[in-house]
């Protein structure tokens, strides 16, 4: 059995299930880089969304990601408190703005680091022509209309 999202799937419902497979592989993926870097997907998304020097209210943040307003409050208010982000009114309206201090910023550069390692390991555990079918394969499983 493999666990997706702390739920077991039976090994004959996966063995036929495309989509299992693949959500499979991406909750797995992304525990292991959770575990590995002690940041949630939530905190790395807010992180991305900050890039660049970005400085944005969280509703911005919370419409752009497609999260619960609620949930990204919560992650924003401790990124804030460990020095990750910082707040600062917004020159109009009441808005509070956010964005990744130095500590962030280094913090995110660490967390790339992790991810390019983890996809160079996948690398070189498919061949090149593999690799470029998988990410076609993806790329039109991402298109498909349901």
């Amino acid at each position: 059995m493999i666990i997706v999202d702390k739920k077991l799937i039976p090994q004959e419902i996966l063995k036929d299930s495309v989509l299992l497979n693949l959500a499979s592989a991406y909750f797995s993926i992304g525990k292991r880089l959770e575990q590995k870097t002690k940041c949630s997907q939530t905190r790395g998304f807010i992180m991305s969304a900050l890039r660049g020097g970005a400085a944005r209210n969280q509703n911005q943040i919370a419409t752009m990601l497609g999260f619960d307003r609620t949930v990204v409050h919560r992650a924003i208010k401790t990124m804030i408190h460990e020095g990750l982000l910082s707040e600062r009114k917004a020159d109009t309206g009441r808005a509070l703005l956010v964005q990744l201090t130095a500590k962030g910023n280094h913090y995110r550069e660490g967390l790339i680091k992790e991810r390019r390692a983890a996809e160079d390991r996948l690398r070189k555990e498919l061949t090149p022509r593999e690799t470029s079918t998988l990410i076609r394969l993806l790329q039109r499983v991402a298109e498909l209309e349901f």
